[in-house]
This record gives C-alpha cells, structure tokens and sequence, in this order.
C-alpha cells in the first residue's frame, strides 16, 4: 500500500492506494475535519465518533465498510485510523450538513477520474509521481528520467 497525503482546501487528509484492489482508502476524520471546518483534530475525531454512533443506531452500513489502516499522525507515528473508499466517503458525506460537501464531492470524483486517466495512460501516472517527488525536495539528478525503465538499454 502506498501512502500519500493530499491538501484539500489547506487541509491535509491522508490516503492510502491499495495497488492490489487499485483502491484510494482516505482518513475518514480528516474528511469530517473538511465538512466541520474544524482546525482542532480532537474535535472532528469525537463528531466522527457521534456519527458512527448515530449511523449505526440507523442500521447505516456505512460505518461497518470503514477499514482500519495503520496511518502517520501528526507526532510521526502510525495509528489504526478509520479509512474508507470514495464511494463509502460519498455516503457519509451526505450525514453531515456541511457547505463543504459539494466541493469535497467534486474534489473525490477528480481523484477517480485522474486515477482512471492513469490506468488508460500509465505514463501519466509515473509523470504524477516524478511531480510528487520534485514537491518533496527529490532534485531531478534522484528523479529517474523517461529512458531508465527496466530493460532499457544505457
């Protein structure tokens, strides 16, 4: 599973790609953080927790598709986090009355629109993440170029 981190709005939300299912799985808390406009995460961790309470007290079955995934806090290190995929993430927005909920909507269908534009055109995804790395400080000389693939002659 690769791990990456996304800003949306200057919130950061974890998110983490399953390369098996080929899956984004998203911080739940961090997207109720966005819906509250909620800059303390202790806040938005316990409106999560009133909610999955009140879904499941609805039979929403929502909750029960939430996976626990081992994702980098703040102080560095990992923590079962509840995560969920864009559909899920899609059915929960919807609970929590919010004027961000169409924007954040919008934000999770690019991301599967991109990462369906990547499937069709592979390249675009190793040129995404030559981007990541050049927005992490990785200079071009750590960057592999287009012609060092596997089997391509030096």
């Amino acid at each position: 599973m690769k791990h990456e981190l996304a800003i949306f709005e200057g919130f950061k939300i974890r998110r983490i790609y399953d390369e098996e299912t080929e899956t984004w799985y998203f911080s739940v808390v961090d997207i109720i953080q966005v819906l509250t406009q909620q800059a303390d995460y202790q806040t938005a961790r316990k409106y999560w927790n009133k909610l999955k309470e009140r879904l499941n007290k609805e039979g929403n079955q929502s909750v029960t598709k939430c996976h626990q995934l081992k994702m980098e806090a703040a102080d560095g290190k990992k923590y079962n986090t509840d995560a969920a995929d864009p559909e899920v993430l899609l059915r929960l927005i919807q609970s929590v009355p919010s004027p961000k909920a169409e924007p954040i909507k919008l934000w999770l269908a690019k991301v599967g629109y991109e990462r369906m534009q990547e499937i069709a055109d592979p390249e675009r995804s190793i040129n995404r993440a030559r981007d990541n790395w050049r927005k992490h400080g990785r200079s071009d000389k750590w960057i592999p170029a287009a012609d060092d693939g596997p089997g391509d002659p030096k």
